[in-house]
């Protein structure tokens, strides 16, 4: 092993790996537990990173809880069907 490297770091990498433009880049990673953003300079082939943090409070089981609740009241808005008891359209969401 040379180098450990975040998520968004490794996003990035893979990004711009074969892009020759120069660019800051924000890339972030949200879920699994943790919210993490990395800052990126691109030019002629490296990748140099600016600033990289994280929170291991965001994410995770909690987000993924509330994303669930918004979609099935989005849905029950606009279609008046409440998909909360739906045991199949909740894997789907």
């Amino acid at each position: 092993v040379l180098r450990i490297i975040n998520e968004p770091t490794a996003a990035a990498l893979a990004y711009g790996f074969e892009k020759s433009t120069s660019k800051t880049i924000a890339v972030y990673d949200l879920g699994g537990g943790t919210f993490d953003v990395s800052i990126l300079e691109i030019a002629d082939g490296v990748f140099e990173v600016k600033s990289t943090n994280g929170d291991t409070f965001l994410g995770g089981e909690d987000f993924d809880t509330r994303i669930l609740n918004h979609l099935i009241e989005i849905f029950k808005k606009e279609n008046g069907i409440d998909l909360s008891k739906d045991p199949l359209a909740l894997q789907r969401l």
